[in-house]
């Protein structure tokens, strides 16, 4: 498990793509795309319980957080790299920076303007960034279904 410290690190160190202040407080278009491309790569690999949060206008350090978890680090790790895949296959940058691979029980992807946290499931439970940022907006991933005639 992390330390309060890393978590500190982990969410607030700056980075070239995100100097301080940070001055947007509302997700761009192209944010909230990515983030979504984001969310879905998750979905493709059966992340459980995705979320997509306008975190921007709580913290102002990054502006979205894509929040997933897989059952078994082999999950943990599939996604992420799924993320990171389809992020870059449509054209966009990788992270600036990636942490938490090696014991896969919390991924971070840090895009700059959105970050991707992709838990094992018992590490999410302790953590519980979902009750943390529960103030945040939650923005509208999934796809919605064909309609049936």
């Amino acid at each position: 498990m992390f330390g309060v410290g890393a978590i500190a690190r982990r969410l607030f160190a700056p980075s070239p793509c995100r100097p301080y202040p940070f001055s947007r407080r509302n997700p761009t278009e192209d944010t909230r795309s990515r983030s979504i491309l984001a969310a879905r790569a998750a979905a493709a690999k059966s992340g459980d319980d995705t979320l997509v949060l306008d975190v921007g206008p709580i913290i102002g350090i990054t502006e979205v957080f894509v929040i997933t978890s897989g059952r078994n680090v082999r999950q943990v790790k599939t996604i992420a790299e799924e993320v990171e895949r389809k992020l870059k296959e449509e054209g966009h940058p990788g992270p600036v920076r990636t942490e938490g691979l090696q014991d896969a029980s919390w991924v971070l992807l840090d895009y700059g303007d959105f970050v991707v946290h992709v838990f094992l499931e018992e590490t999410r439970g302790y953590y519980n960034l979902d009750r943390l940022w529960a103030d945040a907006a939650r923005l509208e991933w999934e796809e919605p279904a064909a309609a049936v005639s």
